[in-house]
């Protein structure tokens, strides 16, 4: 379960095909049994539910209606269809409510970003199968671009993780790196944007955050994390553990056998691989984000077709 998945030439799998078909290993669908609450042989009715759900209480949701899609925030929710409803309605708020992060969201429009080294995935998952999305804000620089293009960054990153049932069910780590982080960097985000960052990934998008480390945290991170504290949920909070420079209490934690040199491990982490990677799935990002304005006021048959094809379920008796 630790080891890479392999498609093609890229060590993440690709999305899901137009027709649902689980692509869970036998020892993954356990855990979703015991963790999640998700039973095979329910699945699609699970989805089925949901969509009727949508469609009686949201009738003019512009949303994907598929059964991969919708199982996305199942999982996140532990297969309640009422929080996984919130989820989903907080999801499309969230796009409404900060055009500046969504509005022409697709890979190319943060490659400076990815360039920066601000972020990358690391290519092995750790022994629990999920993938560490590596933070390191002190490649930022304001004078450079705004601090919203990170957010971009991290949210079409997170978008391409959760493309895979695996990441669904396993969920990911966060690493962030500190260093180089001085009292502009720290302050720029103020307690007003920490909110809306925190409210978009914490409640409204469908990944499971299972642990954040820090690392190399100056004196003034008590001030940054002073600001995004507030605003986490206690669950959410109590996984965060500040580890400094101790590498081995880092290694307690996350073995070094998936973690690059720079952190004591013996992994190669290129950035400009996910960066590759992610460029790749231009088309397919931007499928998700970048439909014309015109769209949204699209005749209702033009919206139905958008909100995609109802469910595999009846095809599969």
């Amino acid at each position: 379960m630790g080891e890479p998945a392999t498609v093609g030439s890229s060590w993440l799998p690709g999305p899901p095909p137009p027709v649902y078909a689980c692509t869970l290993s036998p020892e993954l669908v356990a855990k979703a049994r015991e963790e999640l609450q998700e039973k095979p042989e329910w699945r699609l009715r699970d989805a089925q539910a949901l969509r009727d759900m949508i469609i009686k209480e949201q009738p003019d949701l512009q949303t994907r209606l598929d059964d991969a899609f919708l199982l996305r925030f199942l999982r996140a929710r532990k297969f309640d269809y009422d929080r996984a409803l919130r989820l989903l309605l907080n999801y499309h708020a969230g796009r409404t409510a900060w055009p500046e992060v969504f509005r022409g969201l697709r890979p190319s429009a943060v490659k400076h970003v990815l360039d920066a080294g601000f972020l990358t995935v690391l290519p092995r998952p750790d022994p629990d199968g999920r993938y560490i999305l590596c933070l390191r804000p002190g490649r930022w620089k304001a004078e450079h671009y705004p601090f919203v293009d990170n957010v971009r960054a991290v949210y079409l990153t997170l978008e391409k993780l959760v493309q895979a049932e695996a990441t669904q069910v396993n969920g990911v780590v966060v690493l962030a790196d500190y260093s180089g982080v001085g009292v502009s960097q720290a302050s720029d985000p103020g307690p007003f944007l920490a909110k809306k960052v925190v409210a978009v990934l914490q409640d409204g998008f469908p990944v499971r955050i299972k642990a954040v480390h820090v690392v190399n945290e100056p004196r003034i991170f008590k001030g940054i994390f002073a600001l995004i504290k507030p605003f986490l949920k206690e669950k959410m909070a109590q996984r965060y553990t500040l580890h400094s420079s101790d590498l081995r209490s880092l290694h307690r934690q996350i073995p070094p056998s998936v973690l690059p040199e720079e952190y004591g491990g013996v992994a190669t982490a290129d950035a400009r691989s996910w960066s590759d990677l992610l460029m790749d799935s231009e088309d397919d990002l931007a499928a998700e984000f970048c439909r014309p304005p015109e769209e949204e006021e699209a005749p209702e048959e033009d919206r139905r077709q958008f909100r995609g094809p109802r469910s595999q379920l009846y095809s599969c008796y």
